[in-house]
């Protein structure tokens, strides 16, 4: 027999998975993929990963595919190297309202997700984002009920099309924004929702919380 041929392929693969996206079963990968967990089962023993599979995680999770596919062990992380690669954003609890307003505001942080800094490097200020969930269709198909998107909390300057987090009074709604003469217009996606506008000193009203940089989805 070869020695030389690479073993574990799928292990590998799942090991470097569950490091940098929130998969962690393989219960989690099959959801994520849209298939069956006898799917992943069939991998597992025939060693093996379809390239489609790749092509689809590295788009969902903004990985290299390359790197994603490589057969050989990874290096481990110790404590110190993972701190100066990855850096934990706090998912909180507030929910963003794609629809008529979330009263979901609690600040409170749920969980931490790991991300390559030199990935967030290039969204913007990695240490003023937070992930939030979406709520409502008001947004789709841009962004989905239970995406899970990041927010930089630094980007607040109005740039016309981009998606923010807004506080509008006591709730919360994420939207496409426009600055206009003398107003700020907020944009749904689903074209049911009629737009909202602030003028003069009503615009004073609106809470401009970040940009949304990011969006996770999982796959039904």
């Amino acid at each position: 027999m070869d020695s030389s041929i690479p073993k574990n392929i799928f292990n590998l693969f799942f090991q470097r998975l569950c490091d940098v996206t929130p998969i962690s079963s393989q219960a989690n990968l099959a959801k994520s993929l849209g298939i069956s967990r006898a799917a992943i089962t069939q991998a597992k023993t025939n060693d093996n990963i379809p390239p489609k599979w790749i092509a689809k995680l590295s788009q969902i999770y903004n990985l290299n595919p390359g790197w994603l596919e490589k057969r050989t062990e990874p290096k481990a992380l110790n404590q110190n190297n993972f701190q100066e690669i990855y850096l934990q954003i706090p998912k909180i609890r507030a929910r963003l309202s794609a629809g008529g307003g979330s009263f979901e505001t609690d600040p409170e942080i749920e969980e931490f997700y790991s991300f390559r800094k030199d990935w967030l490097s290039k969204k913007g200020k990695a240490k003023d984002m937070v992930l939030m969930d979406i709520t409502g269709n008001s947004m789709e198909p841009e962004l989905k009920e239970k995406d899970t998107v990041l927010i930089d909390q630094s980007q607040k300057a109005v740039l016309a099309g981009a998606i923010y987090a807004v506080g509008l009074d006591d709730t919360i709604v994420v939207k496409r924004l426009e600055k206009r003469p003398n107003k700020l217009v907020l944009l749904s996606e689903n074209r049911t929702y009629p737009m909202i506008s602030f003028e003069g000193e009503e615009m004073n009203s609106v809470r401009i919380i970040g940009k949304v940089v990011w969006v996770c989805r999982e796959m039904n």
